[in-house]
């Protein structure tokens, strides 16, 4: 099995598990690490809403957090891009233009999660300037794909879309300032 493979599983194993078992009762003295990480981070209160019911964010360190919140950006650009092809099988057949850039579209948030999956091995080794430069490339990819939408004038790009761009970005911030907190 390849490394970023194995890496994968991992991760979608402890993502999975946090999700179906989360704890009973919240410490607050389990919070000290998360708000002190997420202060560090352009989006706090997105940084301690995706942290907090993680089961494994309270056993983390600040490594640990930027994974799982790596781990959130994943599953916003796989989610994105599967809701792009659900609604490339609901465009109708005559509209071949909507359903190139949906596709298009689709493709864009897929590398978005295979470039955040990259990041996770960078931090994995410590190669902080790598998961920042793959983090940025995530971040960026949703522009490719408003640009694609802006290419032909008579589609208006959905306002669904635009709130799930703004998500994965906002996420990826997150992650960044993490990234330069890990970095000093």
């Amino acid at each position: 099995m390849r490394p970023s493979a194995f890496i994968f599983l991992l991760l979608s194993l402890v993502f999975s598990h946090s999700i179906f078992h989360q704890p009973s009762v919240f410490v607050n003295g389990d919070m000290k690490l998360i708000q002190e990480t997420c202060k560090n981070t352009k989006y706090y209160d997105l940084c301690v809403s995706s942290l907090k019911p993680n089961a494994s964010s309270t056993k983390a360190d600040t490594k640990g957090l930027a994974l799982i919140m790596v781990g959130v950006g994943m599953a916003n650009a796989t989610a994105t891009s599967s809701y792009l092809s659900s609604q490339l099988l609901s465009t109708t057949p005559n509209d071949p233009v909507l359903k190139k850039v949906l596709r298009e579209c689709a493709d864009k948030y897929g590398y978005a999660a295979d470039a955040l999956q990259d990041s996770v091995q960078d931090l994995a080794t410590d190669s902080y300037d790598y998961a920042y430069m793959h983090v940025m490339g995530a971040s960026d990819y949703p522009n490719a794909c408003r640009n694609a939408f802006k290419r032909y004038p008579g589609l208006a790009y959905p306002s669904e879309l635009a709130r799930r761009e703004d998500g994965l970005k906002h996420i990826c911030d997150v992650v960044l300032g993490m990234i330069d907190h890990l970095s000093w």
